[in-house]
């Protein structure tokens, strides 16, 4: 007698699923698959049981899963019956897939899909990753206690509300007083990041062709976020003060802007630019971003007040994060919004499911309302400051013949524009497969890019990550790809990026630095 299960249920106790998922699966495909026809009555628990080496629970609980997903009938007394289900066609024998089909995806998505950023995952964080806090040097028990409050309080305050009133308070006083801005409280909108903020205000205030400016080079998110609405982007160079307007003949709907540590050469822009570009904007009828993404680490000189506190004209968005000022897993970030859009602003946050956990805000109200981030901020300006300088001495060491560095006045990442007629995104690479990250000026720009050069962080790095990393870079610059690639040198394991330079290293960090 023909068995029609022979061959088709193979049970492994091995594999992460339990016998009764794989009888299931096993079961429901060979129905599927036309093994089981409608009708068929299964063998009884007993027979399958024995036949599986399985225990008789096994079977009747799979039958009973399958009975109620409509695959069998179950009567009292008698055995399992397959029930008619529409089933696929696959060959005799031949394995199971799920049938596929092309699926329109909307214009949002295709002109998304178009985008080169984000940049491609780059896997566990290395030197010289930009933009990212050192998280070694974050007062982790600080942070725990005021979630461990906020947790054993969340029972007593109401959990109720998108921006929770004390950390817009907290947030606003500390943002005042460090950054000039003027708002009120009910201006803040919290998000899950800067980027979440930034594609809210494009979703909110952009229509399709409505023209956008963006700082070239400049942030790619930014540029992913109005391109995915269909916004015209125009790139706008820069010259020593920051966005060049002066000859702009245009009228943008939208300005992008980084004043106070542009993105990525770190410039600083001048109040009389800044003066300049809001009494543009206001003329244009154009709204602004601020973002205002690393500005709490400044070293050389007082900072600039934000653009957002010189405006008279109800006409900056001001976006930040907190993520830099603490570390990369504390995913907060803010936006301050006109007043006259608070309620759309909110309205559409809702509807995007752009919301932090209500334990989350409290317990950053609580962190910053005790000084913990003021005095953490203190103490990593300082440390980063050591850490650029630091990084700018390895690199002329290592590499100043080949690389012009510019150390920024503030901020978490410097530029190194590459002196000779190299490609930045094919040092990028080779770099990457020796174990140092960095990313490439030429991929910043708007349209066909200007300059070559190395984009690389230094917050999260200590100084014999910093003097190894520069090491290599020195190394790869100085080799001609097409020498690299007839050698057989071992990439090194991003492991070892951490460790201190070999003598053999340091002696040729310092001929470089008599050169």
């Amino acid at each position: 007698m023909h068995d029609p299960l022979s061959g088709v249920i193979d049970l492994d106790p091995r594999s992460g699923k339990t016998l009764v998922q794989q009888l299931c699966d096993r079961l429901r495909e060979a129905i599927l698959a036309g093994h089981l026809q409608p009708g068929q009555h299964l063998p009884s628990s007993r027979q399958l049981a024995r036949r599986l080496k399985v225990s008789r629970n096994t079977v009747s609980f799979a039958v009973e899963q399958l009975a109620m997903e409509g695959y069998f009938h179950v009567a009292q007394g008698r055995r399992p019956t397959v029930a008619a289900v529409a089933r696929s066609s696959p060959a005799s024998g031949a394995p199971l897939h799920r049938a596929s089909r092309a699926i329109q995806v909307s214009r949002w998505a295709e002109r998304l899909s178009r985008s080169d950023w984000p940049f491609e995952q780059e896997g566990a964080p290395r030197p010289f990753s930009p933009g990212l806090a050192d998280a070694r040097e974050f007062p982790h028990d600080l942070w725990a206690r005021c979630l461990r409050r906020a947790a054993r309080n969340a029972d007593r305050a109401s959990m109720v509300g998108v921006n929770r009133p004390g950390l817009r308070v907290a947030l606003l006083r500390h943002l005042a007083e460090h950054r000039g801005v003027k708002a009120a409280a009910h201006q803040l909108v919290i998000t899950p990041s800067a980027q979440s903020a930034i594609e809210l205000i494009a979703r909110t205030i952009v229509d399709q062709d409505d023209t956008a400016w963006l700082e070239s080079p400049g942030y790619g998110g930014a540029r992913a976020a109005f391109e995915a609405v269909g916004a015209r982007i125009l790139g706008v160079g820069l010259d020593d003060r920051g966005l060049s307007i002066a000859k702009r003949i245009d009228r943008p709907r939208l300005i992008f802007v980084t004043p106070s540590h542009q993105y990525p050469t770190g410039r600083l822009m001048p109040v009389s630019r800044r003066q300049e570009l809001l009494g543009f904007a206001a003329s244009a009828g154009a709204v602004i971003i601020e973002d205002d993404y690393d500005s709490e680490f400044h070293y050389d000189g007082r900072p600039v007040a934000s653009l957002q506190g010189l405006d008279r004209g109800n006409t900056v968005f001001y976006v930040g994060t907190l993520s830099k000022s603490t570390f990369a897993d504390i995913r907060v970030g803010y936006a301050i919004v006109p007043e006259s859009l608070v309620t759309i602003f909110e309205r559409a946050q809702r509807h995007g499911g752009q919301i932090v956990a209500a334990s989350v805000q409290d317990a950053l109200a609580d962190f910053i309302n005790e000084g913990y981030l003021a005095q953490h901020i203190r103490k990593m300006a300082r440390l980063y400051r050591a850490r650029r300088d630091r990084l700018v001495q390895a690199l002329k060491a290592a590499a100043g013949d080949r690389l012009e560095v510019m150390p920024p006045a503030g901020g978490m990442q410097l530029l190194a524009y590459l002196r000779a007629h190299d490609d930045d995104r094919t040092i990028t690479t080779r770099l990457a497969e020796a174990g140092v990250t960095v990313r490439p000026l030429s991929r910043h720009f708007v349209g066909e890019a200007a300059g070559q050069g190395l984009f690389l962080g230094f917050a999260a790095w200590n100084e014999r990550e910093i003097d190894a990393g520069a090491d290599v870079i020195g190394r790869i610059i100085s080799t001609p790809a097409e020498a690299a690639s007839k050698r057989s040198s071992r990439p090194v394991p991003a492991g070892r990026v951490g460790k201190a330079p070999s003598r053999r290293s340091r002696r040729r960090s310092n001929r470089h630095a008599g050169a």
